[in-house]
C-alpha cells in the first residue's frame, strides 16, 4: 500500500493541514492500493505565499539560468523512469504501450522547452518602442489525471522559462505519479518556493488558487465546465487564464482514401489514451457511397482491439480511471443506444475473457453508426472508447457537421489527394488539423476554439501566454 502524506511547499516537504484521507486504486482491477492525504485552502494559501516570495528574485534570473534548470529537471525525472513507468501503468491503467510516451514526455517538455526559450525574444523593437516581455508572477497551474507527469512538467517547464515562480494542483487521483515528479524535481535543486505541489480537491486547492489575489496566471486542462469555474473565480481579479478544456474532434474519411491506411488511424484518433483524450477523434464522418465499406472495416478493426491487462504490451486500451469515469461511459452507451444509433461493436457491461482483471473498470471499445450529429453520443464528450460514425453527402456536408459543435480542439482529415486534404482543413474551425497523420509537434500551439478553451500551450505562444509586454518610449529608448 502507497502512503502518500506530504505535499511540497516552500522547498520541504510537509504535512498537509488537510486532514481528508482519498483511497487510490489500481483500475485494472478495482483494488485499493494507497492512501493520499489530502491539501486544503490553508496549504494553498501557504504555497503561494511561498512562491509570492521567490518570484522577485528568480524572475531577475538570465535566460541561462533558467536554461540550465529545465535541463537538471528534466535529468532528475528521467532519473526516475522506471518508478513513474509503474505507477502510470498501476495508478492509471494506461497500456504499457501508451505508456512508454507517457513517462518520456515529460523529460522532453523540460529539454524542449530549454530550447524554445534559448531563442525567445525577450525584448522586441516595435517602432519607436521596446517592448520587453515580463514574468506575470504567481503561476496556478492545475492538471488532470489522463496524463498527470506530463501536465505538471510541461505546464510547469513553460511557466520556469517565463521566469515565474509556480503552485500546482495535480488531481488526487494521481498522486503517487505526483510523489515520484515531485521527489525528482526536489533533487533537481530548485530554489525553495519556485516549485510547490499541493495535491488536493479542486472545489478546495484549485478553487483557492484560482481566486487568490497574489495568482498572477492560470493554467488549467480539463472539463468545459470546471474551466468555466475557474474563468468566473480569476474574473475578479483579473488574472491572466490559459484554458485547454473538452473536444469533440472529427475525424473526416473522404471519398478517395485508402481505406486500409485511414481506418486504422481514425480508430487510433478515436480511442488514444484509452479513449481518455479531449482530442479523441470520437465523430468518424463517412461519405455515403462507402459508407457499407467504412462500416466493415471499422467495426473489424474496434473488434480487434486488445483490452486487458496493462503491462501486456499487446494490449491498447486500458481501463477507466475510475468507476465514476466507468459509470459515465455506460451512460452514454446506453443513450446512444435509446436515441437510435445501431451498435456495430462493443457495448454496455466488461469485456469478456478478462480473467484475473474482470472486476477492473474495462469498457468494451464500442462502435455506433446511424449517428446523427444532434444525438448525444455525437454532441457530449465521452471520454471513453466509444466512436460514432456519421454519414455526409458531399464536402460541404462533412465541414458543415464537423464544426457543428461547441467545441474545436482538434480534427482530423483522411484523404488520398492532400491537396484536397488540406482545402478541407483549412475550412474547420480547430486548434489543431491533422491530416493523414495523427503526428504532435511541440513547436506548435496547442489549444482549442469555441469552448475547447481560451489560448495557447506549447511553443512561443505558450510561453508568452505566462508573460506580459511592457513599452519603453522616449529618450534613451
Amino acid at each position: 500500500m502507497h502512503q502518500i502524506d506530504s505535499i511540497y511547499i516552500d522547498g520541504h516537504f510537509v504535512t498537509p493541514h488537510g486532514t481528508e484521507l482519498f483511497d487510490l486504486h489500481n483500475p485494472a482491477t478495482g483494488a485499493v492500493t494507497g492512501r493520499v492525504r489530502l491539501a486544503d485552502e490553508e496549504d494553498a494559501h501557504a504555497a503561494i505565499a511561498a512562491a509570492k516570495r521567490a518570484f522577485p528574485a528568480f524572475s531577475r534570473t538570465a535566460k541561462a539560468e533558467r536554461i540550465a534548470l529545465l535541463h537538471r529537471m528534466g535529468d532528475a525525472v528521467a532519473a526516475r523512469r522506471d518508478e513513474l513507468l509503474d505507477a502510470v501503468i498501476e495508478e492509471y491503467g494506461a497500456p504499457a504501450s501508451r505508456a512508454g510516451f507517457m513517462v518520456d514526455h515529460p523529460v522532453n517538455a523540460f529539454r524542449e522547452t530549454a530550447a524554445l526559450l534559448a531563442d525567445h525574444p525577450f525584448v522586441r523593437r516595435m517602432g519607436t518602442a521596446e517592448v520587453s516581455m515580463e514574468p506575470l508572477g504567481v503561476a496556478g497551474l492545475i492538471t488532470p489525471w489522463n496524463s498527470n507527469a506530463g501536465f505538471i512538467c510541461g505546464k510547469l517547464a513553460t511557466a520556469i522559462a517565463a521566469g515565474c515562480t509556480a503552485v500546482i494542483k495535480p488531481s488526487e487521483m494521481s498522486a503517487r505519479q505526483t510523489q515520484i515528479v515531485t521527489e525528482a524535481l526536489h533533487a533537481a535543486g530548485l530554489p525553495p518556493g519556485l516549485v510547490n505541489i499541493v495535491t488536493g480537491r479542486g472545489d478546495r486547492v484549485g478553487a483557492a488558487i484560482s481566486s487568490h489575489a497574489d495568482v498572477a496566471k492560470i493554467s488549467f486542462t480539463g472539463s468545459t465546465a470546471t474551466g468555466k469555474a475557474i474563468l468566473r473565480a480569476a474574473a475578479d481579479t483579473l488574472k491572466r487564464v490559459t484554458l485547454e478544456l473538452g473536444g469533440k474532434s472529427p475525424t473526416i474519411i473522404l471519398d478517395d482514401a485508402d481505406l486500409s491506411r485511414a481506418i486504422p488511424l481514425a480508430v487510433s484518433a478515436a480511442f488514444m489514451n484509452s479513449g481518455q483524450a479531449c482530442i479523441a477523434g470520437t465523430r468518424l464522418l463517412a461519405p455515403r457511397s462507402r459508407l457499407a465499406e467504412i462500416e466493415a472495416l471499422t467495426k473489424a478493426a474496434v473488434e480487434a482491439v486488445r483490452t486487458g491487462d496493462p503491462r501486456d504490451p499487446a494490449t491498447t486500451v486500458g481501463p477507466m480511471v475510475s468507476r465514476t469515469q466507468w459509470d459515465r461511459v455506460q451512460r452514454y452507451i446506453r443513450i446512444g443506444v435509446g436515441e437510435g444509433a445501431i451498435l456495430l461493436a462493443g457495448g454496455e457491461g466488461r469485456p469478456e475473457g478478462q480473467g484475473e482483471f474482470s472486476g477492473g473498470w474495462f469498457v468494451r471499445p464500442t462502435l455506433f453508426t446511424g449517428v446523427r450529429n444532434d444525438m448525444t453520443i455525437a454532441r457530449e464528450e465521452i471520454f471513453g472508447p466509444v466512436l460514432s460514425i456519421i454519414p455526409y453527402g458531399d464536402e460541404e456536408e462533412a465541414v458543415a457537421i464537423a464544426n457543428d459543435t461547441i467545441y474545436g480542439l482538434q480534427a482530423y482529415v483522411l484523404a488520398g489527394d492532400t491537396a484536397r486534404a488540406r482545402r478541407v482543413a483549412d475550412r474547420i474551425v480547430a486548434g489543431r488539423v491533422l491530416i493523414n497523420s495523427l503526428a504532435h509537434d511541440p513547436k506548435a500551439p496547442f489549444g482549442g476554439f469555441k469552448q475547447s478553451g481560451i489560448g495557447r500551450e506549447y511553443g512561443s505562444f505558450g510561453l508568452d501566454a505566462f508573460l506580459e509586454p511592457k513599452s519603453l518610449m522616449g529618450e534613451g529608448v
